[in-house]
Parts: structure tokens; C-alpha cells; sequence
């Protein structure tokens, strides 16, 4: 999801210094829901990771 956002991103700046406005707004748009639904996933998958590790241990123990 982060390779789309950059993706989004690169074709905003690429749009916007061609020129073409309606095209890099809406590029840049898409690139900042991809990073903010890349950074909610990251910190829940952070999240489970952690309490599976506890997990773990506890079942060790």
C-alpha cells in the first residue's frame, strides 16, 4: 500500500509540474489515503504483534 501511495505521489508531482492541476490534485488525494490507511494498518498489525508476543510468552511459562 506504502508502493501505491509513493506511486500517487510521484504522478502528483510529475501532473503538477507538467502543468496539469485537476490531475495532480487528484493524484495527491489518492497518495494521502493510501499513507494514512498504510500508517492505521501498520500501528493495528504493531498492535497485534505485540500482544501476540505476550501471548506466546504466557503460553511459554
Amino acid at each position: 500500500m506504502l508502493k501505491y501511495a509513493i506511486i500517487f505521489a510521484l504522478i502528483s508531482l510529475v501532473a503538477g509540474a507538467l502543468g496539469f492541476g485537476g490531475i495532480a490534485a487528484g493524484a495527491a488525494g489518492i497518495a494521502k489515503i493510501l499513507f494514512g490507511l498504510f500508517l492505521i494498518l501498520a500501528v493495528v498489525f504493531l498492535v497485534l504483534a505485540a500482544l501476540g508476543v505476550g501471548a506466546v510468552r504466557k503460553a511459554l511459562d
